[in-house]
């Protein structure tokens, strides 16, 4: 699994590279890295979460997303807490310590190690995290109390919540999809992995490379999500079964990746320090080329 997970990463910081010659050589603009994330977050990502769910409603399944529902919630919590005890006077990086990046960094990683009905089991985290930046962090980043602004007609209308729902209708009804349907879903699930390293590669070529590889910040906020937050997290889920193996291997590699390039969109929103936070996704992102594998090795030792 160790070397399956190398050659996937290596593939995607090369795709990466892709993205950062496009920019540097003006084929891609900012504005165009903006219209990337829009089909990432409104097309590709939904379709994979939706294709998640397409798989039989079995008794076993039907625990498996409940403990994979309760197992998310808590491993988010602890990433929350940790990444604001360490970051208390750095609001964006404890934002970059707290959330991954589940969605467009861990799913290819489950998809080439555990196959396209593990997914399933992620959907549950992707959706809380996106909940949690959408509310947690931008309260952080505002300095706004939580729940102020907090609208329940907005989160139904985001695009990860709509898709899980789609998704668990799909799972429950067992409705059969035709198979124009679910050949497009496949096509358009595809493009997630190519289309956010690209996006990785433009925050790259946006930075200031020799300047951020010297700040020492980044690299403690990277310390923190790369590997206390996984290593942590990887203790809380030895308390699940065994019998539970992929699930648990799952969830540990949505705690593993790399800081979510989400911290650098809110930061654009809100008036933060943008290229900051472009930073902190870089060298999350960079460093989890060693991170990763090493997280998992130590969970091949502890859960065996």
């Amino acid at each position: 699994m160790i070397l399956i997970l190398v050659k996937q990463i290596l593939q995607m910081f090369l795709l990466s590279g892709i993205g950062f010659l496009l920019y540097r050589s003006g084929k891609i603009s900012r504005d165009g890295s903006q219209a990337l994330g829009n089909i990432l977050i409104y097309v590709s990502l939904p379709s994979v979460i939706i294709n998640g769910f397409l798989i039989e409603r079995t008794a076993e399944h039907m625990q498996g997303i409940l403990i994979s529902a309760l197992a998310a919630f808590m491993l988010l919590l602890l990433s929350m807490a940790v990444s604001r005890l360490v970051s208390r006077k750095d609001s964006i990086a404890a934002f970059a310590g707290a959330f991954s990046n589940p969605g467009f960094f861990a799913i290819p990683l489950i998809l080439a190690s555990t196959g396209q009905s593990s997914v399933f089991y992620a959907a549950c985290f992707i959706a809380f995290l996106n909940i949690g930046q959408w509310t947690y962090g931008v309260s952080l980043l505002t300095g706004q109390p939580l729940m102020k602004g907090l609208s329940l007609k907005k989160l139904i209308r985001a695009p990860f919540v709509i898709a899980m729902l789609t998704g668990l209708v799909l799972f429950f009804t067992q409705l059969p999809l035709p198979d124009l349907a679910t050949g497009l879903l496949d096509t358009v699930s595809g493009l997630n992995t190519p289309l956010a390293m690209f996006t990785v590669g433009v925050y790259l070529a946006q930075t200031d490379i020799k300047h951020m590889f010297t700040r020492l910040s980044l690299y403690k906020t990277a310390l923190v999500r790369n590997l206390l937050i996984p290593v942590l997290s990887l203790f809380l889920l030895a308390l699940l079964p065994a019998s539970l193996s992929t699930l648990r291997s799952v969830l540990l590699l949505c705690a593993a990746a790399p800081t979510g390039s989400n911290v650098a969109v809110y930061a654009q929103l809100h008036d933060a320090d943008y290229p900051y936070a472009v930073e902190t996704v870089v060298i999350s992102t960079l460093l989890s080329i060693l991170t990763i594998p090493a997280v998992v090795y130590l969970s091949g030792l502890i859960w065996s």
